[in-house]
């Protein structure tokens, strides 16, 4: 199956904001974390069916190399990414469709 991935604006926002975050600690971590990043959607697109459902009908995918979780639903052929979030961060709270 194709699958169009969308990106909501408040996940467009978390990996501005975490980019700038490792990009002030270091210059050039802000390009190896959105590369950690595309690596996960990359997996994400090619199978979004293998990752469980986590919570209210979100499912995550892990980052590999920096502490950040993908949260997004399957709708069809959609696949929504709603928050892109730190793994200490309270998730529940923070996912709201």
């Amino acid at each position: 199956m194709k699958w169009i991935v969308t990106i909501r604006p408040r996940a467009k926002a978390d990996l501005r904001r975490a980019r700038d975050w490792y990009e002030e600690r270091c210059p050039g971590l802000g390009d190896e974390f959105l590369a950690d990043l595309a690596d996960a959607l990359q997996r994400l697109e090619a199978d979004p069916e293998r990752y469980p459902v986590y919570y209210r009908g979100f499912r995550r995918v892990l980052a590999h190399r920096f502490p950040y979780k993908i949260f997004f639903r399957i709708a069809g052929q959609n696949l929504i990414v709603f928050r892109l979030l730190h793994g200490a961060q309270d998730h529940p709270r923070k996912l709201r469709p």
